[in-house]
């Protein structure tokens, strides 16, 4: 990979041209890259995180973010490609993990190299109907209230005029990204799965994440850790100690088959 011709949708938190892996990084609605610049720290010495950043947040704040999920998938494949030049895995929180699975099908149509592990986290499994009548075309006040409920924006935010009229564009894209998406069947992914879910999350039942499992024919990893919602901000430490474990094996896998080739 040229470094030269970094994009605006990738980030590199802290480059290692020397890692066996890369972890491709999709961030949650009203997230943006910048969720994932603490990871490098907690993850093995030999993955890079690559933070990707869609339209419409932090540095891109001016352009206008997606409101379809497929529509952002098929825009955003063509510029991660040239990113995927050595061995990848994705991880994807909340719209994020969509973002991560429908690529990853996409990468399969193409008849591409697959991540070698996919991680998702705080999203119900995508076969499962949406149990939450749609907020995104809500009326502003109405909107907002339903902002507090979730208690994904901070109070501060909420009740300042000028933020809102910024960010509401985002979240309501955001929230259209999830809410107008459709699933559409395809054979099991051949690549190890890995589903997270948060104990206390109320709008995310772990009963939900759990059936992610049909979506794999390879291995699959089902666990649970305390928290709300974002429980990969709050329980970060816990998280990533359980993502570099099974993130571990993959690079173990690489460095054995380098070795026999004699790398």
């Amino acid at each position: 990979m040229n470094r030269s011709a970094l994009n605006s949708w990738v980030t590199f938190p802290r480059p290692n041209p020397q890692a066996r892996l890369r972890l491709f990084c999709f961030p949650y609605a009203g997230g943006g890259a910048s969720v994932f610049f603490g990871w490098p720290a907690l993850l093995p010495p030999d993955v890079e995180v690559c933070a990707v950043q869609p339209p419409g947040r932090e540095g891109r704040l001016v352009e206008k973010p997606y409101s379809d999920m497929l529509e952002l998938v098929e825009r955003m494949g063509p510029e991660l490609l040239p990113y995927m030049d050595k061995p990848f895995a994705f991880a994807g929180h909340s719209n994020g993990a969509v973002m991560a699975f429908e690529l990853t099908r996409k990468l399969r149509r193409e008849g591409r190299t697959l991540p070698l592990h996919l991680f998702v986290t705080g999203r119900p499994a995508p076969q499962l109907p949406n149990r939450h009548p749609p907020i995104h075309d809500l009326p502003e006040p109405r909107f907002i209230e339903e902002l507090r409920r979730l208690q994904g924006t901070p109070e501060e935010v909420l009740q300042n005029r000028e933020i809102m009229e910024l960010i509401t564009p985002l979240l309501r894209a955001d929230f259209s990204l999830a809410e107008t998406y459709k699933y559409s069947p395809e054979p099991a992914l051949d690549v190890p799965l890995s589903a997270y879910g948060g104990i206390g999350d109320a709008d995310v039942r772990p009963d939900e994440v759990e059936p992610w499992g049909e979506q794999t024919g390879a291995a699959f990893t089902f666990r649970t850790f305390p928290g709300d919602h974002f429980f990969i901000n709050t329980q970060r430490q816990m998280v990533l100690e359980q993502m570099s474990a099974e993130l571990r094996g993959v690079t173990a896998r690489l460095a054995r088959g380098a070795a026999a080739h004699g790398f």
